[in-house]
């Protein structure tokens, strides 16, 4: 839902908006060594969701997407990629919709645009943890980072557009240079490795992998990391930004 959501509850016919069509984003962040996502608690439901909102007839559906990234995150200059589109008919509960709505007081028609059939286009987002400003909208309590490995349930099927949206995420881990946007700017292999490990859930084997990255031509090694101690501190990296 957009912070806007009031007008949308008093818009019965969804004027402005194109119909049938919504966004959902998938917002990734590594912290502590954990893989990260961004979601919504809607005010007094115990209901969670992940970001979404709905396209306004007067803007792209790329762009609508970014707005509804930089009014959760604060961040615009991110990575941002469509990944699937989910329509099927099951996804259509209005049950969730109306629970919010009935807490601020208002009981819609049966035939008001937000209880009508969605299509929603995925999204998944990466974003740099430190730099993130979490932002609830207008009827959310809370807009909070929540580990993959302990999700709570989510309403429609956000459970499973994050299932997606992970294994999209595996699939293009060295083409879409994932590290590039989950990562600070310096960083050493073993932040670098511990991402992948924690994305592909499994352990890597650590000679194979720094071949693996540096023949890929896309870091360059700018200082040691400084431990405290006279030896053995890590090289920090960086990826090359032409690259």
């Amino acid at each position: 839902m957009s912070n806007k959501f009031r007008n949308q509850e008093a818009n019965a016919h969804g004027h402005g908006y194109l119909p049938g069509l919504a966004i959902d984003a998938v917002i990734f962040g590594f912290h502590d060594n954990q893989l990260k996502v961004l979601l919504l608690t809607y005010k007094n439901t115990g209901l969670f969701a992940l970001p979404g909102g709905f396209v306004h007839d007067t803007e792209d559906v790329n762009e609508a997407a970014r707005r509804v990234l930089f009014d959760r995150t604060g961040l615009t200059n991110i990575f941002l990629d469509q990944f699937y589109v989910f329509g099927d008919k099951s996804r259509h509960d209005t049950a969730p919709l109306k629970a919010i709505m009935a807490v601020r007081g208002v009981t819609p028609p049966d035939d008001h645009w937000l209880l009508k059939r969605f299509v929603s286009v995925g999204y998944y987002a990466l974003v740099d943890f430190t730099k993130a400003i979490p932002t609830p909208d207008s009827i959310s309590d809370s807009c909070d980072w929540f580990g993959l490995d302990n999700l709570p349930e989510l309403m429609q099927d956000h459970n499973l557009i994050i299932k997606k949206a992970l294994e999209t995420l595996q699939a293009n881990l060295d083409q879409k240079l994932i590290g590039f946007n989950l990562l600070t700017d310096d960083f050493t292999m073993g932040d670098l490795q511990s991402l992948y490990e924690t994305i592909l859930n499994k352990k890597l084997i650590r000679a194979a992998f720094q071949r693996k990255i540096l023949g890929l031509g896309i870091l360059e090694r700018t200082a040691k990391k400084w431990t405290g101690g006279a030896h053995k501190a890590p090289y920090l990296y960086r990826f090359i930004s032409e690259k």
